[in-house]
């Protein structure tokens, strides 16, 4: 009986890495401290990208009660806001996985531990502790499979990972209360003191706890090293290896950079794109308007250099857009000088945010177009063929591509 009890992973004895131990759970610990720290505020961040309190459309999270708090609306400069917050949110989620899970790895005998509480300070460790490893896979679980396009969720990515991440999170700050305490005390002491992560019958070591941290250490840099290029162009976008957005660019030409879905994808009829069949319709406070691409042209166009950044993280260069002004169209339905809020429709058949919402702020910026060509020629029907959304700033789900209405008021 002592015997099978000592196979039991409930035994000290069934553990017996001589790795584990309480500096080496600490290190980890406080680069996870750091880390995901700045992944929760990044990820509040893209949250706000969305302005999501200015339509249901651009809230993907319904009933969110409290945890919808909002603090601002989102800016248009600078003008790569967006695209620098959502890519250090991914990199570093992605980055910080080989971290976690040394770290999950180092504590794995504390799951089993009986009696599961021996004190009310102690169950409350191993409730955050449960929280904290079931929140952690679960959030970068969703998070991976959402950069990878692979959408298997049995929903929404983004109210899953919403609120994946508050219960992650939440344990996370629990635990850390806890625990952050000792890890510094174990940084500091001379010698290390002896816990239930220590092994009272440890086996012969294979590498150094010093060798171990190198190799968790090289293996973010190699999680960094295969996908931080998506962010940048030419040669680094070309080490990003491990992302469907990295490697080469789809094709040559003032058309040949990133999307996310294509025309095909998104239903697009090109009976319907056509120079005779197209029409934009802008309503506002006057009434409503309808423009085709000829005419469009004959109002003043202007350029803006701009990026596209998604929320998988990446992002292109700064393309030139060139078209009409938000603001203009806004005047032409009775708004000449407080352009308000726009609500955006697409031709878009499927798919998410086929239509979205654009605070005031983003309209007045005389950088928001209508955009109608790229890079010097007209929009491809990848890019959003026949007329597309670019704002500065913005989440690319907002850029609405092949655009058929603009209704022009506050929201």
């Amino acid at each position: 009986m002592r015997d099978l009890a000592s196979r039991l992973p409930s035994s000290p004895g069934f553990w017996r890495s001589p790795l584990r131990g309480p500096r080496f759970t600490a290190v980890l610990g406080l680069v996870l401290l750091v880390g995901i720290t700045v992944l929760f505020v990044t990820g509040l961040l893209s949250y706000a990208a969305y302005n999501p309190d200015l339509d249901p459309v651009n809230d993907k999270t319904p009933d969110k009660g409290l945890l919808g708090f909002y603090l601002f609306a989102w800016p248009t400069d600078p003008h790569w806001l967006y695209r620098l917050t959502q890519g250090v949110h991914v990199t570093l989620g992605l980055t910080l996985i080989p971290v976690l899970l040394a770290k999950l790895w180092s504590v794995v005998p504390r799951l089993f531990t009986l009696p599961p509480a021996r004190s009310l300070a102690h169950a409350l460790e191993r409730v955050s502790l449960l929280l904290l490893v079931g929140g952690a896979l679960f959030t970068f679980l969703t998070g991976v499979l959402n950069i990878q396009l692979d959408y298997v969720f049995p929903g929404s990515f983004y109210p899953l990972h919403f609120y994946g991440a508050w219960v992650f999170f939440a344990a996370f700050v629990a635990h850390a209360a806890l625990k952050v305490p000792v890890a510094l005390r174990n940084l500091r002491a001379m010698r290390e003191e002896r816990d239930d992560l220590v092994s009272p019958r440890p086996g012969p070591p294979t590498v150094s706890r010093r060798g171990a941290l190198w190799l968790v250490g090289g293996g973010a840099l190699l999680m960094f090293g295969t996908n931080a290029g998506r962010s940048f162009d030419g040669a680094l976008r070309e080490t990003a290896v491990l992302s469907p957005h990295g490697g080469p660019e789809p094709g040559n030409g003032p058309g040949g950079f990133q999307v996310n879905k294509t025309a095909a994808y998104a239903g697009i009829d090109p009976a319907e794109t056509s120079e005779d069949a197209w029409r934009l319709v802008v309503t506002g406070r006057t009434g409503t308007v309808r423009l085709g691409r000829a005419e469009l042209r004959r109002l003043e166009q202007y350029s803006a250099a701009l990026p596209i950044a998604c929320v998988e993280g990446w992002s292109t260069s700064d393309q030139w857009w060139r078209g009409v002004r938000l603001r203009d169209l806004a005047a032409l339905v009775g708004f000449e000088d407080d352009p308000p809020d726009v609500f955006v429709e697409s031709l878009q058949r499927r798919g998410a945010f086929r239509s979205g919402a654009l605070r005031a702020n983003q309209v007045a910026d005389p950088r928001s177009l209508l955009a109608l060509d790229v890079n010097g020629e007209a929009l491809s029907p990848d890019h959003g063929y026949p007329a597309r959304i670019i704002v500065p700033a913005a989440p690319g789900v907002l850029n609405t591509k092949w655009v058929a209405r603009l209704t022009f008021g506050d929201l």
